[in-house]
């Protein structure tokens, strides 16, 4: 499928295409079972044209399981959901429990991840906090067995059935995109940014909106961690702006009576 959008926008990069199915494309990237990876990583070969697969045994880590869609996979965080607190707070260095696994994983977990781990990532000041956070997140188990990434131009709508269309922009594009997905409604809130890992902004925060009414666009990648994690794939020039594909296709119909025929936006490609 071609996008009006991405022609206009002259994107560097492919916008991605996020698909529920119980099929598993063929020559899909995938992690290894149980080995940690970030999702990111797989989104950034997508969006350079390579097809990426998770399941509930290949989602690379713990925050890509939940923003993938497939449950509550902080659960499975060393030690329990409780370090997971502590992690991205102020450390498990601050409670006996969490010091004694940091020096069980030691053997096993990077130093970067053993350092993290002990003296937290400090996303958010409290454990309390982090648990409020994963409480009100939009955690979903999708009914499927494999999430896909795959570039828009190879989707097939008859076929493949997206749930979501992500597009990696600089922040021209973003302005672009942002200026379009309020350009036919009444209403004039229609891009949200929440505080989340960079792959929950592009998955479940863009489901639940998939599911609301209207649906509104979501801006990501604004996760430091992920920005780190894809810098040398995509530069340090990118956000996502994340729509259902229902979204997507209200806002490709004005394309061509839009500003983005206009010398002001020209002017910026």
């Amino acid at each position: 499928m071609e996008s009006k959008i991405a022609k206009a926008l002259g994107m560097e990069f492919h916008p991605v295409a996020i698909i529920w199915s119980n099929e598993k494309p063929t020559n899909a990237l995938q992690f290894k079972e149980g080995k940690w990876g970030c999702v990111m990583w797989m989104f950034a070969n997508t969006a350079k044209g390579k097809t990426s697969v998770f399941d509930r045994s290949t989602y690379g880590c713990w925050g890509g399981g939940v923003g993938l869609g497939f449950g509550n996979a902080y659960l499975n965080f060393p030690g329990s959901i409780e370090c997971f607190y502590y992690f991205l707070s102020n450390g498990n260095k601050n409670w006996e429990q969490g010091r004694k696994i940091t020096e069980q994983i030691k053997p096993f977990a990077t130093k970067e991840f053993v350092d993290d781990f002990y003296e937290g990532e400090r996303y958010l000041r409290t454990p309390k906090q982090v648990k409020k956070f994963v409480e009100q997140m939009p955690i979903i188990d999708v009914s499927f067995e494999y999430v896909i990434l795959k570039p828009l131009k190879e989707v097939d709508i008859n076929k493949d059935h997206p749930e979501i269309i992500v597009f990696p922009v600089n922040p021209h594009q973003l302005s672009a995109l942002i200026i379009l997905a309020n350009y036919g409604r009444e209403t004039f809130d229609n891009v949200i940014i929440p505080w989340a890992a960079g792959c929950q902004t592009i998955g479940i925060f863009a489901y639940k909106e998939a599911r609301s009414n209207p649906p509104r666009a979501v801006i990501g990648l604004t996760d430091i961690s992920a920005r780190k994690n894809i810098r040398k794939q995509l530069g340090d020039n990118l956000f996502t702006f994340t729509v259902s594909f229902n979204m997507f296709m209200e806002m490709e119909n004005y394309v061509e009576e839009s500003f983005l025929q206009r010398p002001t936006w020209k002017t910026l490609l």
